[in-house]
């Protein structure tokens, strides 16, 4: 044995006696390890509990005392420890049980009593209040539950409610008062305001804790809350997806809390988890459901049964997912709205099931599994199928089409399959107007990625051709022309690949945009001659003639900003060819004559393809209102707004931005705020692209007006993001001027600057060699220096932060100057030891400051004549001698003793102010003025 627990113990005291408390607790925990005897070592963890008190670490100083007290249960002064540990953690009841233990044992201990009796008064305030609460969620109930209560009160009363569930007090009181019972008889009543306030109510029950998020699934059950989320009310369907969302983040311990002893009772909730998806899958397929309930049930689904990082290894929810819910999914996806009897859908629906299915298939890990969702779906697709039952044959045909919009390997392997290729051709030779209808989108569908493939390209333009000429009914005819659209557009900007013959692209755009123009058509049909646009644009002559079509373009606008959010992706897509932002193939003039001479293809750019042109179809796009538009489809449903169609959304954002004359139209329509979404989430491409737009817009306009309110915080971010130094120059930029305009705001604003790390990239570009951003630089360094935290950096040594500035200031460029002499005069007024350091960081600072005080610019003058003023000021006397014994006391006496002048007003006076310092200082005779 080697050390002795009672030495340890002592020279544990002695480094406590001393104020050493680290040192303390390193002798104690060592006596601890080695100490056999319980009574010495209940004395020494009573020692290391107080220790702990020290520190404020409380949780620590109670687990001591209460090892302490096990041993001897009469330790009054660990009892009374573990009281003060425990009323700082707001445990107030059990520190006032420990006192009171203290106080029958020493009944004469002012302190104890004191304690006892602060303690008792503290517990009945909070008594008080408690009290109060609980009737006041009484009241809020008997007036939502009173039949005769108008409606005004009942409103109150509601959001109050919702209001005070949102807090975990308030929550709690709630749920003690019998608030799940109550909030069930709200449901009962059928009202529509009455269940969403339930609804939410409850999401605040569950937000964040998992034992009453457990207690309100058993209470209510999971049955009861599907049943709401089935209604058909969009928003009650909304706010019944946002209580399973978190219920499931309250039991998947998204809540981080520590329960401690409670854990035990904080049963396993994977069983609860497993009822939700389980019911969640039953209301997919179930008739009884409506379209929106379905909707937010698939939503559900998408956000939590893949993994959202795919370093996680379980993906188990998946695989559940596919044996319990596949078909349903499918079943989905098959059906035909035309047809009676099918389930309630919405518009979005079908797309929100395949961007599932697309989800769960990238979700799994290997071919055997891959292969088992192929057979699922190929089983489901072959019992369909039926030559004596058309209906039954359209659901097979129309779940082959859910598939290609999502998983498409597994619904072209389908496609491929004997027979489906030829039913898909019987129907499109049908009588009935449904038949073609699914049988022609199918075929879009199918060819989109295979438009390599000869086989269905011979096959389906031939097809596609035939149903064009003779269909006499319009919604057939546009399909048809889709997928015509489709199969033809594999240009991009490349003009010598013309889509048919010459000419035909434009008639079937014309076409097209008559349809979209014609409000006679369902809104179904007109979407669909989008999606023509879509493909079409990649011809110049069509992005030119369409976007003089402000009819047109407004429709599509209107249909974009529709409760219809499927044909968002198309609209994307026609936006970025019209506004040419997708990525430039290069074209390389030796790689054109070598082509030319091997008599291969030649990529050239169409005439309209050009910049000028470009510029009048941006200008026209935000004449129509296309702003407005794209603010309303950034709000819709991830599980639409797939990250694919954000990058687009971003990279139109960024060509409307182009123009600093347009930046405050964009504004105006709402362009500011709907930015934001897309810079903080999605593919990195498109952040940095929407970012990119962000910066133009913070440098231009007035943050305030651009992002109103607290969005504004949210900016900094993107704009930092973009300050790395792989980004490129013209995005550190815009990002830099941003930044700056930001800065110039608010105190806020700055410190939120600094607390995403812009520093130290500021500073990088402030040493760049590219003028344009060393001056972006050191303007918003001008405008971050009165922060505390900038001028700290700027006072620590061994770096060249102060010297840059100073060098800077030499510079031969009046608005560098005006920004570095600006940066330098705040600094050394806010930072007197600044003044002295200056002049230790380079040699030719002197020199420097004469220059700034004899520029003919009177800004960059006055600044110098400032920073003058602050080292005259700066309580360093041997430093004001030095510069009154150089040629600036010849320089202030030229400046002060000049005439008035408007003009030069500002230097003049403060030439006049160093005068008269330098006086005070004893350093020169007074003067009188001038003669």
């Amino acid at each position: 044995m080697g050390e002795d627990p009672v030495q340890l113990k002592d020279e544990g005291n002695k480094h406590f006696q001393a104020g050493d408390i680290d040192k303390a607790i390193e002798c104690y925990t060592n006596a601890i390890k080695v100490c056999q005897d319980k009574k010495v070592l209940a004395v020494i963890y009573r020692n290391r509990s107080a220790c702990y008190l020290k520190k404020e670490n409380y949780a620590n100083a109670v687990s001591d005392a209460t090892k302490a007290i096990d041993e001897d249960a009469k330790d009054v002064k660990a009892m009374y420890r573990r009281c003060q540990a425990l009323e700082k953690l707001g445990k107030l009841d059990m520190a006032f049980k420990d006192v009171q233990r203290c106080a029958t044992l020493e009944p004469k201990n002012k302190t104890f009593l004191e304690t006892l009796r602060r303690l008792g008064a503290e517990i009945q305030a909070k008594l008080k209040t408690t009290f109060s609460t609980d009737s006041r969620v009484q009241n809020m109930f008997d007036i939502l539950l009173d039949e005769e209560m108008d409606k005004e009160r009942t409103e109150k009363a509601a959001n109050n409610l919702i209001v005070l569930s949102r807090e975990d007090a308030g929550a709690e009181k709630i749920f003690q008062s019998n608030g799940v019972a109550l909030l069930l008889k709200l449901i009962e009543t059928g009202k529509p305001e009455m269940i969403l306030a339930a609804v939410r109510t409850l999401s605040g029950l569950c937000t964040g804790h998992k034992a009453r998020a457990m207690a309100v699934v058993n209470l209510v059950g999971v049955d009861k809350i599907c049943s709401i989320m089935a209604l058909d009310n969009e928003e009650i369907a909304l706010a019944t997806c946002n209580l399973f969302q978190c219920i499931n983040d309250s039991l998947t311990g998204a809540d981080m809390r520590d329960y401690g002893k409670e854990a035990s009772l904080v049963l396993d909730a994977s069983k609860d988890l497993r009822t939700i998806l389980l019911a969640l899958l039953e209301m997919i397929g179930n008739k009884k459901v409506s379209g929106h309930g379905r909707d937010q049930a698939l939503n559900l689904l998408s956000k939590n049964v893949p993994r959202k990082d795919m370093k996680e290894k379980d993906h188990s929810k998946t695989l559940f997912t596919i044996d319990h819910g596949l078909k349903k999914i499918l079943k989905v996806c098959g059906q035909v709205p035309e047809l009676p009897d099918q389930l309630p859908l919405t518009e979005n629906t079908q797309l929100i099931a395949s961007v599932l299915l697309n989800k769960l298939y990238d979700d799994l890990k290997c071919d055997p599994e891959r292969t088992n969702f192929k057979d699922v779906c190929n089983e489901y697709i072959k019992s369909k199928i039926d030559p004596q039952n058309m209906d039954k044959t359209l659901h097979a045909i129309n779940a082959i089409s859910g598939l290609l919009q999502g998983p498409f390997d597994v619904g072209n392997s389908l496609v491929g399959q004997q027979g489906i290729m030829e039913m898909m051709v019987a129907l499109c030779g049908s009588e009935r107007e449904v038949d073609q209808m699914v049988a022609v989108e199918a075929l879009i569908h199918a060819s989109t990625k295979m438009s390599r493939a000869s086989f269905f390209i011979t096959n389906g333009v031939s097809l596609l051709k035939d149903i064009y000429k003779k269909t006499k009914n319009e919604k057939i005819k546009i399909r048809a022309l889709v997928g015509l659209c489709k199969l033809g557009s594999a240009g991009g900007d490349d003009y010598s690949l013309r889509q048919f013959a010459e000419g035909s692209t434009e008639k079937l755009a014309k076409q097209c945009r008559k349809w979209l123009c014609n409000p006679q058509i369902d809104s179904k049909t007109r979407k669909w001659a989008v999606e023509g646009l879509a493909y079409l644009t990649n011809d110049a002559d069509v992005k030119d003639d369409f976007v003089e079509d402000e009819l047109a373009l407004k429709a599509m606008f209107e249909l974009a900003k529709s409760k219809d959010k499927t044909i968002i992706y198309a609209v994307a897509c026609a936006l970025v060819n019209c506004t040419n932002s997708y990525d430039k193939k290069e074209i390389i003039p030796e790689m054109v004559q070598l082509a030319k001479f091997s008599k291969q293809h030649v990529p050239e750019q169409h005439p309209k393809d050009k910049k000028d042109f470009i510029e009048k179809r941006v200008k026209r796009l935000l004449k129509a209102g296309v702003t407005s538009a794209l603010a309303v489809m950034v709000k819709a449903d991830s599980s639409i707004l797939t990250d694919q169609t954000k990058d687009l959304l971003a990279r139109v954002f960024l060509a409307l931005t182009e123009d600093p004359k347009d930046r405050g139209t964009i504004v105006a329509q709402g362009g500011g705020k709907a930015l934001i979404p897309l810079a903080l989430e999605g593919m990195e491409s498109g952040k940095v692209k929407a970012s990119y737009a962000l910066a133009k817009i913070a440098a231009a306009t007035n943050p305030e007006i651009a992002f109103p309110g607290e969005r504004v915080y949210e900016v900094v971010r993107p704009l930092v993001n973009l300050l790395h130094t792989d980004r490129e120059g013209a995005q550190n930029y815009e990002a830099l001027r941003g930044l700056t305009n930001l800065a110039g705001y608010s105190e806020k604003l700055r410190v939120k600057i600094i607390k995403e790390k812009a520093l130290a990239e500021i500073e990088n570009h402030m040493f760049e060699e590219n003028e344009r951003i060393r001056l972006a630089a050191t303007e918003c360094m001008c405008n971050l220096v009165t922060c505390k935290e900038v001028q700290a950096r700027y006072l620590e040594d061994g770096n060249d932060k102060l010297k840059l500035l100073v060098l800077l200031c030499g510079e031969d460029d009046d608005k560098l100057q005006i920004a570095a002499a600006g940066a330098l005069a705040m600094i050394t007024a806010a930072e007197k030891k600044l003044c002295s350091k200056m002049t230790q960081v380079t040699v030719q600072w002197l020199e420097i400051l004469q220059r700034l005080c004899l520029h003919d610019n009177p800004k960059v003058q006055h600044r110098g004549l400032v920073i003058v003023y602050n080292m005259l000021n700066s309580d360093d006397n041997e430093l004001a001698k030095k510069l009154i014994e150089s040629e600036l006391l010849e320089i202030l006496s030229v400046i002060g003793k000049a005439e008035d002048n408007p003009k030069r007003q500002e230097p003049i006076d403060v030439a006049r102010t160093c005068l008269i310092r330098a006086m005070d200082l004893g350093l020169i005779k007074p003067f009188t003025g001038p003669s």
